[in-house]
């Protein structure tokens, strides 16, 4: 097995919806916002080679949508999606699943792209894309809090193309395929699937929007975002002593900072960030 960042851009959002109940005071050292209060995130991917699999883990925004929507959110970088994926010598076509955590924009945006005739097409012409009954409903009915997040034209296309999958909601850890499970969380938004993949002695966690970087390590750390806060204390709490006691390494999807690190307790019995893994090479 081998397992890749795959980086696709960087854009900004809101520092006090990213750090809810956080005062600016201390949030702000952490992750500096501009004049007009936002801050600077990444959109990580992930790449896992195993036997004649090759998955992708979410897509980013993509590149699809009109400069209006594009201007709220400021996407930036020299990274692109299909860029990282030439970088590891791969192309759309090589892609054989696409595994889809939720169905936000700023993770499902680059699933679906248009083609030369203007039409909504899956990006991978040879993936299977995977996500859940239950998550999926939820985006296509979504609440007026989550609305504008779930876009239709980033997800509705790949069921129409006949090439979306559903696994089966279960409410403990399921095996998806060896040495990677799927952990069904609540706290975002409605069964949301965090990934932990085990490679040889180490375990991997793709931490998704539960812990969407390492500055969210700390317990009053959740995203006004979270359509239930309480919920998201509840299942980081159990990702954090699982990692402490495991030596898991835990792989951020929005921090442009630390891609991944292992956690610690500090002198005062609190859980915070330890070695930074920079490049997943050799693990």
């Amino acid at each position: 097995m081998k397992i890749s960042f795959i980086d696709t851009g960087l854009f900004k959002l809101d520092g006090g919806a990213m750090f809810g109940v956080v005062p600016k005071q201390l949030w702000n050292r952490m992750n500096p916002a501009d004049e007009q209060n936002l801050c600077t995130w990444s959109m990580r991917c992930l790449l896992i080679e195993t036997g004649d699999r090759k998955i992708l883990v979410d897509t980013g925004i993509g590149d699809k949508q009109d400069e209006k929507f594009r201007s709220h959110f400021h996407p930036h970088g020299e990274d692109s999606l299909m860029g990282s994926l030439n970088h590891e010598s791969l192309r759309a076509e090589d892609i054989t699943d696409v595994f889809l955590t939720h169905l936000h924009f700023d993770h499902v945006g680059g699933a679906v792209k248009k083609n030369e005739d203007g039409e909504l097409v899956p990006s991978f012409p040879n993936a299977t894309y995977w996500s859940n009954e239950v998550h999926y409903n939820w985006a296509y009915h979504p609440n007026a809090r989550e609305k504008a997040s779930f876009l239709k034209e980033n997800f509705v296309p790949l069921k129409e193309a006949g090439v979306l999958q559903f696994l089966d909601v279960s409410k403990d850890d399921q095996e998806w395929l060896p040495g990677i499970s799927v952990r069904f969380v609540y706290g975002h938004t409605e069964a949301m699937m965090m990934l932990k993949i085990k490679k040889g002695e180490q375990t991997f966690i793709y931490s998704t929007d539960v812990i969407p970087s390492s500055h969210h390590i700390g317990l009053p750390y959740v995203m006004s975002y979270d359509v239930r806060p309480l919920k998201t204390l509840e299942e980081k709490g159990r990702i954090l002593e699982e990692a402490v006691e495991e030596d898991h390494i835990l792989i951020f999807e929005h921090d442009h900072q630390v891609p991944a690190c292992k956690l610690k307790m500090n002198d005062r019995g609190r859980v915070v960030k330890g070695e930074v893994i920079s490049d997943l090479e050799g693990l």
